[in-house]
């Protein structure tokens, strides 16, 4: 009996804001398999129509890749998401990308993360539509994502869930 006193856990809700602003999208939308047959894990996408990326929790960077097409968060609840912006822009080796957080910062939700070169992602890379996705979704219970629609970054809530702690 005392076993499972003690071995409850407790469930956080979570909320995430628009990292962008943009149309949201289904992530079956987003034209590379690895992200529509959520290989990487349950998601969102964006297609942004602003050059800057925020952050969508409170909570912690866990990777800057060095390309800076990408930024890991861990949320102050647990949960890992990853942030892709557009296809194919490692390819371009950082150069439209210009970072404004490092690896193991504190951040919040709406925090400026990134601002990059709208256009010319546009004019050299596959695709501008940027995955969100939730890559340790086996922790995560009850997820609610918000239809597409045009979002605001820092203030419209994209999707909800429940973290199991």
């Amino acid at each position: 009996m005392l076993g499972n006193l003690f071995s409850k856990r407790k469930k956080l809700d979570e909320v995430w804001l628009a990292p962008l602003t943009g149309e949201l999208v289904n992530i079956e939308e987003v034209p590379d398999p690895t992200f529509s047959e959520k290989m990487m894990g349950e998601g969102l996408a964006i297609k942004p129509t602003e050059g800057k990326l925020f952050s969508p929790v409170d909570g912690e960077i866990i990777q800057v890749f060095p390309t800076k097409h990408a930024i890991g968060i861990r949320s102050v609840t647990g949960a890992e998401i990853l942030i892709h912006i557009g296809l194919e822009t490692v390819s371009l080796d950082g150069e439209p990308f210009e970072l404004h957080v490092s690896d193991a910062d504190k951040v919040q939700a709406g925090q400026l993360l990134v601002s990059f070169d709208l256009e010319k992602i546009r004019n050299v890379a596959a695709n501008t539509i940027t995955p969100i996705v939730l890559t340790n979704g086996d922790s995560i219970e009850n997820l609610v994502k918000k239809e597409n629609s045009d979002v605001q970054a820092g203030k419209t809530e994209i999707a909800n869930y429940q973290v199991n702690n």
